[in-house]
């Protein structure tokens, strides 16, 4: 092979495995927002739908013409880590409200190619009014109007909305605002990422808040894996893809099907009894790379004994290590569990550590802390070193310099720690997980922060 012919098929390596890393942290791509990035999406379309399906088992739609790619990814267990956030300075995480409103006004934009605002406010509220279940919207209050503004904001990032004329904050403080919309429905239609609608689930709305477990799950549940329990949730929009004929499955081993901790967790979304082997097989390889793909820190005591298995299994470790590589990313493998490392931040959605936030660097600090104390630390004895903090570091922190300040600033930072899968709660104690050595602070100094 040539010399020319080699840096081709690097350069393409290198490609594919940006384009990887780049859809992990933005599953919705599109031209608009990202000309240069969809553009290599778009010319490496087939390996990237190959790659996702084989190694993940998730769909990967591209569409040129319409300008966007979207990377359906599927979890077999809710994920509270990555919410929906306001566009606005602080990024706060939507709220039940704003999830509601979200859904109803996504609803009423599918009957539409071109709105107003004014209008579609209007059938979000006789929407919310026709159904029972569902709060009442009122134009009237400027926080429901924020709400609003915030839906709105989100789906102009998507993409599936577009702001004509007019601007959308205008909302916030008249209801008379004038701003015209053009929808971009094929965009709506793919934000859903469940394998099975909502709608075919078909359950009374009476019947939602004491089975909305069951629901969720009934929302992920993939034929491809095996039968499930009921006709209701057992549905998959996309046939079966066929298997990689460069990779062999792992072999029929002890613990590689069969887990020895007992029959199948639901809430694992492992394939429900009867499952053939190949099947079996292929939910373990999915169900351990999209943990680790969606989270680079994968513990072993997190995984069942038949992941655990089907990833030290010779096959098993040699398609990891293989996926690791053509996405990029460089595979830590320790005793406790595996990290991925993407050295260019592009998978990256959350740094950590970060100074720019201050929940960060306090989780950083308390990190010493927790490491140093195995059993953990409870929350009083964390407020209490968070109120150090904020001693030792007078012009820093301002926003939490209140009577629960110190408090606020710990759980803030637990739940930074807790994210990164650094520590868990167990027994009302927050405990450090192995992960956590990574970290160690040799001397903190902080910066003086600007006057309000």
């Amino acid at each position: 092979m040539s010399n020319f012919a080699n840096q081709l098929v690097v350069a393409e390596r290198e490609e594919l495995a940006r384009c990887i890393r780049t859809l992990l942290a933005r599953p919705l791509l599109t031209e608009r927002s990202d000309p240069a990035a969809f553009d290599l999406v778009r010319r490496r379309r087939d390996p990237l739908i190959h790659w996702f399906d084989y190694h993940c088992g998730w769909t990967l739609v591209v569409e040129p013409r319409l300008g966007y790619a979207r990377l359906l990814k599927v979890r077999a267990d809710a994920d509270a880590t990555r919410p929906a956030r306001r566009t606005r300075p602080g990024r706060a995480p939507f709220d039940r409200r704003r999830y509601v409103l979200l859904c109803v006004t996504a609803a009423e934009l599918l009957s539409v190619p071109v709105t107003t605002i004014g209008l579609l406010a209007d059938r979000v509220v006789q929407a919310s009014a026709a159904d029972g279940a569902l709060p009442a919207f009122d134009t009237a209050q400027r926080a429901q109007r924020v709400a609003f503004v915030d839906v709105l904001r989100l789906l102009e990032s998507y993409g599936a909305l577009q702001a004509v004329d007019g601007t959308t904050d205008s909302f916030a403080d008249s209801a008379e605002a004038k701003v015209l919309y053009r929808v971009d429905a094929t965009v709506l239609m793919r934000l859903l990422a469940a394998p099975c609608g909502p709608s075919r689930l078909a359950v009374p709305a009476a019947g939602i808040p004491g089975g909305f477990e069951a629901l969720l799950t009934g929302l992920v549940r993939e034929r491809r894996y095996g039968p499930a329990a009921t006709e209701a949730t057992a549905t998959s929009d996309a046939p079966d893809a066929p298997e990689a004929p460069d990779a062999p499955e792992a072999p029929d081993a002890p613990g590689t099907w069969e887990d020895p901790e007992g029959p199948d967790d639901p809430g694992t979304g492992a394939p429900e009894a009867p499952a053939s082997p190949v099947q079996r097989n292929l939910w373990l390889r999915h169900s351990v790379l999209r943990r680790l793909f969606d989270n680079p820190v994968l513990h072993r005591d997190e995984l069942t004994g038949a992941q655990l298995g089907y990833l030290t299994s010779p096959t098993g470790r040699q398609i990891l290590r293989r996926a690791a590589e053509q996405a990029g990313f460089v595979l830590e493998e320790r005793a406790e569990g595996f990290l991925l490392v993407d050295p260019d931040a592009i998978a990256t959605d959350s740094k950590f550590p970060d100074d720019a936030s201050h929940a960060k660097v306090a989780a950083l600090l308390l990190l010493d802390t927790l490491t140093a104390s195995p059993a953990g630390c409870t929350p009083e004895q964390l407020a209490a070193e968070a109120k150090s903090l904020l001693g030792r570091f007078p012009r820093w922190g301002k926003a939490y310099r209140t009577e629960d300040g110190a408090s606020a600033l710990a759980s803030d930072a637990v739940q930074v720690l807790a994210e990164f899968g650094l520590v868990r709660s167990e027994g009302g104690r927050v405990v450090p997980r192995p992960a956590a050595a990574r970290y160690r602070v040799t001397g903190a100094t902080l910066e003086e922060e600007p006057p309000a």
